[in-house]
């Protein structure tokens, strides 16, 4: 592994420093989860995407013909690492330009590139994703929602849950079965829906942290013409395969807002009998655990980075991120509370302190251990694809979806 920036990353890492430096704020703190949610969020974070754009680091990669800068995975990477410091709105274009537009990218036609991407770029549109369902926990292929065509229309009749940011959504990637009569995988089809169709319901679900970035979708006869089908007709799973790959290696090893660094403020500041938490033995003991294990991801990412940065594919280590991850977050907060005693359960204390980041981690990680793969399917992944462990057994291979049984 190569740690150190070439010359000619190093050269982007200062462009994009000085441009930051001279149009944001550096941020104070950690950052909020309800960012989101809070009043006038949603125009702000428009504003910043358009800026964004105007200066040719909305979309690194992308090409130049799309509006992107047709640069490198490491520059990306880069660009990510330096916003960071920033105080800039928080990313509720990440779902769409992370996942959805890349798969309109890959799959969609000439005039549905030509329609989307460009308004997606400059923030002027936003998107999610609709592929969880109440009946299928961690089987996304398990969908139920169904699309019936008629000529050139197809209705949409089901629900989807657990959908990040389908409030304020302007257009949804959407995964429907096409024929049950087909196995599993084979009877699915993609569509782009507007999300402002009348047919379409929300409703946002309220959060142990507070916040309302999930939502629940119902779909009653709402209507999607043929030319909005992503794919063809019954390869809605590798179209979603496509979106997923996106979705783990853009959560692979971030979310969280509380890490070492809160963690060792909140026990400096708590006085136990003989002094501060940070001079008790059992407690350095657990933050050096973490710090090891924190120290363990960076480099893991490190790998990504450097295959990256030479141009080749990176391996399973967005999976492991994930799973090691989501939990070391978790951990860390709970004992933050631990530390901070009644005062870790209070939602009212100051915006950005270490104890509002370690409330809001500890009740917003598991979302984020769901989100993009629970940790079950990613064990399984680096059982099967690392390790070359054998499959686990599956009982609904090529048997049609209508005779699956329902448990019902």
């Amino acid at each position: 592994m190569d740690f150190n920036d070439t010359p000619e990353e190093a050269a982007f890492r200062k462009e994009v420093r000085t441009w930051l430096e001279a149009n944001a704020q550096p941020k104070e703190g950690a950052s909020s989860r309800r960012a989101r949610d809070a009043d006038g969020a949603v125009a702000k974070a428009k504003e910043w995407q358009a800026k964004k754009a105007d200066a040719g680091y909305a979309a690194i990669t992308w090409p130049k013909e799309f509006g992107g800068r047709g640069g490198t995975p490491i520059q990306n990477v880069i660009y990510g690492q330096e916003e960071s410091k920033f105080d800039v709105s928080a990313n509720i274009f990440g779902i769409g330009l992370g996942m959805c537009i890349p798969t309109v990218l890959a799959h969609g036609t000439d005039g549905l590139k030509e329609r989307y991407v460009q308004k997606a770029l400059r923030g002027e549109e936003i998107w999610c994703q609709l592929f969880s369902e109440p009946s299928g926990g961690s089987d996304v292929a398990g969908l139920r929602t169904r699309a019936i065509k008629d000529g050139d229309t197809w209705t949409i009749n089901g629900q989807k849950i657990w959908t990040t940011g389908a409030q304020y959504s302007d257009y949804g990637l959407l995964i429907a079965r096409t024929n049950p009569e087909a196995a599993k995988h084979e009877g699915i089809t993609a569509f782009i829906i507007d999300m402002k169709d009348p047919g379409v319901e929300v409703r946002p679900i309220k959060q142990a942290s507070g916040g309302s970035e999930f939502n629940e979708v119902f779909f009653t006869d709402a209507k999607i013409n043929d030319d909005h089908r992503l794919g063809e007709i019954g390869e809605g799973w590798r179209v979603a395969i496509t979106t997923l790959m996106n979705e783990r290696l853009s959560i692979g090893g971030g979310g969280a807002t509380f890490d070492i660094k809160e963690l060792m403020e909140i026990a400096r500041n708590v006085e136990f009998e003989d002094g501060p938490a940070i001079k008790d033995g059992a407690v350095r003991e657990r933050i050096a655990d973490w710090y090891v294990q924190g120290q363990g991801l960076k480099y893991t990412r490190m790998r990504s980075l450097t295959a990256l940065s030479r141009g080749e594919r990176p391996g399973p280590e967005n999976s492991i991120g994930k799973v090691v991850g989501g939990k070391r977050s978790q951990d860390m907060a709970f004992f933050g509370m631990e530390l901070a005693d009644q005062g870790g359960v209070l939602s009212d204390t100051e915006e950005g302190s270490p104890a509002r980041a370690a409330l809001e981690t500890y009740l917003g990680m598991p979302g984020l251990r769901i989100a993009g793969g629970t940790d079950e399917i990613l064990r399984n992944i680096i059982a099967e694809r690392v390790l070359g462990l054998p499959a686990d057994m599956r009982a609904d291979k090529g048997i049609p979806f209508k005779d699956l049984p329902t448990g019902r």
